[in-house]
């Protein structure tokens, strides 16, 4: 096969933004394998972008209908997934985030093997038969079963039950979150034993992110180098790969090129894929503007590409007549994309069911 064009073109593809992947926002979650949810309206957006003629509310549907799933998967970090690859993920990449804080949280929060069952034991107790909680209801119910939640105690406990499988985040009450049962909430589905599951998770990956490396797997699922190359290594008869300026890309067959993004301008939301799914992201960010587009904290921020490659920072502002947008740029925007830009705006209203303004430059 003839090797894929730029990095940034097929990425654009791959990941359904320069082209929908359908009309089905849990099919988009499904292709991704992941997309990253700590931004809840930032995680809607993703899907929504990628899903052809989508709204914020048939994504928030299909999560309330339990075809998304929102959960700690890897790295520590809330994530959107199909119900089918929740646990696989769980048992193959979140033991590495408890690994990495078990000890402190022994340390600080006193959250041994022995409290942490017993924890276990009222969170199930407190959640089983379907209920649903929000984190707030969930400390007071503790408090009143005199397990202190106080400062961060709350939060590790929580995350550590959702590590472990077994809670996850069920539908929206307002605007909080609840918490319910993995097993009460999705089907029981078979895990898939290690080497499968590494197979399968870099199949996935490469399918939705690739062309990519080995690093960018890795940083993206948390699994050490020698488990991605691991990974990489088992699935090697679905992958096949090209070598850009000497680094080898993975990425699964496709029946032809991507064409040019049209338009090739989008707002990709904060901690969107096309960024954090990759440990390189020169492909899409200028060296000179990483600190402004990723910052100290970690945070992604909302970005405009312009032909792949990030362009300007943007925020909306919310009032009575809808969403203003406001853009800061990182590079000249060329009067030959404004159209373009003008089209991308119009398309996040579309999404968000009110009207979009570009704020003046």
């Amino acid at each position: 096969m003839e090797g894929p064009p730029s990095v940034a073109g097929w990425r654009l593809h791959r990941q359904g933004i320069s082209t929908p992947l359908g009309d089905d926002p849990a099919d988009t979650v499904r292709h991704l394998l992941a997309v990253q949810a700590q931004d809840y309206y930032g995680s809607l957006w993703a899907v929504g972008l990628r899903t052809k003629g989508a709204r914020e509310v048939d994504v928030e549907r299909a999560i309330a209908e339990r075809r998304i799933v929102r959960t700690w998967p890897m790295r520590g970090t809330l994530h959107l997934v199909a119900p089918e690859d929740a646990r696989w993920m769980l048992s193959l990449m979140a033991v590495r985030a408890l690994d990495r804080d078990r000890a402190r949280q022994e340390r600080e929060f006193g959250l041994d093997a022995h409290t942490t069952g017993r924890c276990a034991e009222v969170v199930t107790r407190l959640l089983e038969g379907g209920r649903q909680l929000t984190r707030g209801a969930l400390y007071e119910a503790l408090a009143e079963r005199k397990v202190d939640t106080e400062g961060q105690r709350g939060l590790h406990i929580l995350g550590r039950l959702a590590h472990e499988g077994l809670i996850c985040q069920g539908p929206r009450e307002g605007k909080q979150p609840t918490f319910v049962l993995l097993d009460e909430w999705i089907p029981r589905t078979a895990i898939l034993d290690r080497d499968a599951a590494l197979a399968e998770l870099a199949r996935r990956y490469f399918a939705g992110h690739g062309p990519a490396t080995v690093h960018d797997l890795a940083w993206w699922s948390g699994l050490t180098v020698r488990d991605a190359q691991a990974a990489v290594d088992g699935a090697k008869p679905t992958l096949s790969h090209h070598d850009y300026d000497g680094v080898r890309h993975w990425f699964t067959e496709s029946p032809s090129a991507p064409a040019r993004a049209v338009p090739a301008v989008h707002l990709l939301p904060p901690f969107d894929e096309y960024l954090v799914g990759y440990k390189d992201r020169s492909a899409a960010l200028d060296a000179a503007h990483n600190r402004q587009v990723v910052g100290i904290n970690g945070l992604v921020n909302p970005s405009l590409i312009v032909d792949g490659r990030v362009n300007a920072l943007w925020k909306r502002t919310l009032d009575r007549q809808g969403a203003t947008l406001s853009l800061t740029p990182l590079r000249p925007l060329r009067k030959a994309d404004r159209p373009a830009l003008a089209r991308a705006a119009r398309r996040y209203g579309e999404f968000i069911g009110q009207p979009v303004v570009l704020a003046a430059d």
